[in-house]
């Protein structure tokens, strides 16, 4: 699994959200949803664009699973 699964399937379930909530905010089937958190499929730019932006938390966190640093 890599950290893009990892850090998607995290972000989810910390804010406590099914695969079908993620689908609807982004306008893709659940079964998207499902083969990104398997890694069988990835989003485009876009849709990594908006799943940050849905998360609250930058790109670049969620694409390498980066902790923030204070």
């Amino acid at each position: 699994m890599d950290n893009f699964q990892i850090s998607l399937a995290a972000a989810r379930v910390n804010a406590g959200l099914k695969q079908s909530d993620v689908s609807k905010e982004l306008h893709v089937t659940p079964n998207t949803v499902v083969n990104w958190e398997k890694g069988t499929s990835e989003p485009t730019i876009s849709q990594a664009r908006r799943l940050a932006a849905f998360f609250g938390i930058p790109l670049d966190r969620i694409i390498f699973m980066q902790e923030e640093t204070n």
